[in-house]
């Protein structure tokens, strides 16, 4: 996308909109920024058929308060009228005389396969407009673009990681249930929790995840048969090892292999009537639909829009009808009806009891959390042990999330046979021998706990080799999972450079990137980041509500990150920011005159309040500012940019500074977190016994090589495991960064939902790609 005067627009040019506040924002601007005309449809495809006042301008404004708004303002409906040809004629006569040639549609997968068939009906529509005498009109529409973003917080529509609304109803459901759980600590209780999913397993299953639940039931998989028996001696054995509750997870479309349903009432007369035990039962309903959108879904949502925009400028009468999904951290595009046509493929498979092949068919994200939830709820320890010690340890500063990757480290190298060791205060710990066994009931109820139960440290330990390297064969530790953030990076570089000198230090390690500020390199994302990241955006929404009587006020608000503008830049997008300051991106005060010269004509308009983000201070301020001194913004501190915003600002707005902090830094840790740790605790223990075998001879480990000590992290698309040596080369290690970072192609988008004037790069832009092809296993 070209500034708007060197942008040439396919047809008229023209968008039309459904649903969901986030995606509405994002797309109404990007469109108004090409220079497109874009209309809202209020009341979905039943304001379509009526027309009238249903379908208006929209204009820059009047999308201003949407993000931190729950549910969609321009309002939903269900319309029988829009299956009926007879409907799809009146809404192809109210766009054809606005000249609208291009849709966006926001919904479920019912709500699109009707688009779809709109297009598709499209030309013969026409033909019938032109009988009834409206030929003029009709023939400057001869085709009709359609492209689609998923809605629903099922999380069921296959071709996609994510859905609009997933990430905020899980939220909903997790606030339920550490309420619950200290309820159910106290009284000793087994609940029983009923979420949404008629026909997707999706909320019960993360939930189930990121609780630690004992058992969770999916439409995708009935349990095996004699489920009764193996379900109460499971609630029994955890009883037996000292847990004061059970949790027990139930999509409202769970049923039997037989097709029966399984309701929460029949679970709590199972539990009561065979063991006793004092149980309770919450059915969530409609609650999760509601609240404020979560930072993820804010971000997701704008992304969606912007690339649904981008989709419809590069459309031509053969392009087929695609739907914007997300793919890791990537955002794609695939056929619509391919997509709907798996989706369609699940149920088939469900009828015909392939549940593995429903499972497949969810997506490889679907399956990796079946997988671990199957290893963590249904496995028990062996009685026969390894003869493996493995040491679980958190370096640098504590983060919502890391006792969600120990807990699952714990727990799945319990169920291998390994003994499992905390190593307390990182490689402090490490050196001094505060190094002790845990139990599984030692890590029951971490997932929902913030900080770090193990504690951590910044240390590094290069200056306690000797003693590490002694302490390691006393307590006879055969490999690591090192969890935490650059310093646990570093720290892991450490031991293996050493390893020369110190032949303990020959044993497997793995790096599992745990940090608020989401700097450490191999990774695009780091456990800790999302809760920081809605931390932030949480208290942005109040700050900026606090201004609703005052107006034209201008909020400086200073986030955590050092060197990284990951969590400024994210928070800036997720909460409406006109400027994000970071070190990746210079300025200088040309830019920041800029700045202040737009929120002196923002205020002039309906939008009275403006929000500035700021990478701020390192934690340790003394390193911060001196680091800062050597680089060209060394003067442009907060406080520097909140006085010329002051100065500057003077009779027109005003200016308020707040400095996070280390508020950043706790919390419980969220769903997303909670769910990523998981997962990487339990892939991590995984690989380290898989490499114990190839580095064992004659019952001697010996690990040496480069792929003896690597870092977990997410690329784009999936899990790698990549050896610390390689990683060097992609570090800035003078400012604790990686050399590439994938977030920052994505700042434009922020600046042109600010009414900024600038260009943005789509020479990456999401290609058309096939969702069955793109899944491969089928």
């Amino acid at each position: 996308i070209q500034a708007p005067d060197k942008l040439i627009l396919n047809e008229n040019g023209f968008i039309w909109l459904m649903s969901m506040n986030a995606a509405v924002r994002a797309t109404v601007r990007v469109g108004l920024y090409t220079g497109a005309s874009v209309y809202f449809v209020h009341e979905g495809y039943q304001g379509l058929v009526d027309g009238g006042d249903n379908i208006k301008l929209a204009t820059w404004e009047s999308v201003s308060m949407m993000l931190q708004l729950g549910g969609t303002v321009i309002g939903s409906a269900r319309c029988k009228d829009f299956q009926t040809r007879e409907g799809r004629m009146k809404a192809a006569g109210n766009l054809v005389k606005l000249g609208i040639t291009n849709l966006c549609v926001i919904g479920g997968d019912g709500s699109l396969t009707g688009a779809n068939q709109f297009r598709t009906d499209w030309s013969e529509l026409l033909v019938d407009l032109v009988k009834a005498g409206d030929k003029d009109e009709a023939s400057k529409s001869s085709h009709l673009n359609i492209v689609g973003m998923v809605g629903s917080i099922d999380n069921d529509f296959c071709g996609t990681d994510m859905t609009i609304g997933t990430d905020s109803a899980l939220h909903r459901i997790i606030e339920v249930v550490d309420a619950i759980t200290t309820t159910a600590q106290s009284h000793q209780r087994t609940f029983i929790l009923e979420v949404m999913g008629r026909h997707c397993g999706y909320l019960a299953l993360v939930t189930a995840l990121s609780c630690g639940a004992d058992w969770v039931f999916i439409p995708e998989m009935p349990p095996d048969e004699g489920w009764e028996e193996h379900l109460c001696r499971r609630l029994a054995d955890q009883r037996g090892r000292g847990c004061r509750l059970n949790v027990i997870i139930v999509a409202e479309g769970a049923m039997t292999r037989a097709g029966k349903p399984i309701t929460s009432d029949q679970l709590k007369q199972l539990v009561t009537d065979r063991l006793g035990f004092d149980t309770r039962t919450t059915v969530l309903g409609h609650v999760q639909r509601g609240g404020t959108p979560s930072a993820f879904d804010r971000i997701l949502g704008s992304r969606m829009g912007v690339e649904a925009v981008m989709a419809l400028l590069e459309a031509t009468p053969e392009t087929p009808a695609c739907v914007v999904s997300l793919s890791g951290n990537q955002a794609v595009r695939l056929p619509l009806m391919e997509c709907v046509q798996v989706t369609k493929d699940v149920t088939a498979a469900m009828a015909e009891g392939r549940f593995e092949d429903a499972i497949k068919l969810r997506g490889k994200s679907f399956e990796n959390n079946w997988n671990t939830y199957k290893l963590l709820a249904h496995i028990n320890p062996p009685d026969v042990k390894s003869n493996i010690n493995v040491a679980v340890m958190n370096i640098g500063a504590p983060c919502a999330g890391m006792n969600s990757a120990v807990r699952s480290a714990v727990r799945i190298g319990m169920i291998q046979g390994h003994t499992m060791l905390a190593v307390h205060d990182g490689f402090d710990g490490l050196a001094h021998g505060n190094i002790e066994p845990l139990s599984w009931t030692n890590v029951s109820g971490w997932t929902g706990k913030g900080g770090s139960m193990l504690g951590t440290k910044r240390t590094l330990p290069g200056k306690m080799l000797e003693e590490i390297s002694l302490n390691i064969n006393k307590f006879n530790i055969n490999a690591m999972v090192i969890i935490g953030g650059f310093e646990a990076f570093v720290g892991g570089l450490e031991l293996v450079q050493a390893r020369e000198k110190y032949e303990e230090l020959c044993i497997p390690m793995v790096v599992i990137p745990a940090t608020v500020s989401n700097n450490v390199p191999g990774s695009d994302f780091s456990i800790g980041a999302d809760t920081a990241l809605n931390t932030i955006v949480a208290t942005c929404d109040r700050i900026k509500q606090s201004a609703a009587g005052t107006k034209r006020r201008v909020f400086i608000i200073e986030t955590m990150g050092g060197y990284c503008g990951y969590l400024a830049t994210m928070a800036g997008m997720a909460s409406g920011a006109d400027a994000a300051y970071i070190y990746e991106e210079k300025f200088n005060i040309k830019d920041l005159e800029l700045n202040v010269e737009h929120l002196v004509q923002k205020m002039k308009t309906t939008v009275k309040r403006g929000l500035i983000l700021r990478l701020g201070a390192y934690t340790h301020a003394v390193i911060m500012v001196q680091t800062w001194i050597k680089n060209s913004n060394a003067h442009y501190t907060t406080d520097f940019i909140f006085n010329l915003y002051s100065e500057e600002g003077k009779g027109v707005f005003d200016c308020r500074k707040n400095v996070l902090g280390h508020m950043q830094q706790g919390g419980t840790p969220t769903p997303f977190d909670r769910n990523f740790g998981t997962k990487m605790g339990a892939k991590s223990v995984l690989w380290l016994t898989e490499k114990l075998k190839t580095c064992t001879r004659h019952g001697r480990i010996y690990a040496n090589t480069p792929d003896s000590a690597c870092l977990l992290g997410m690329r784009k698309r999936a899990l790698y495991f990549q050896p610390l040596a390689e990683l060097k080369e992609e570090t800035d290690f003078e400012h604790r960064i990686p050399k590439t970072q994938w977030w920052l192609k994505i700042r434009p988008i922020m600046k042109i939902l600010a009414k900024y004037n600038i260009e943005l790069d789509t020479s990456e832009h999401a290609n058309m790609e096939h969702v069955i092809k793109k899944m491969g296993h089928l």
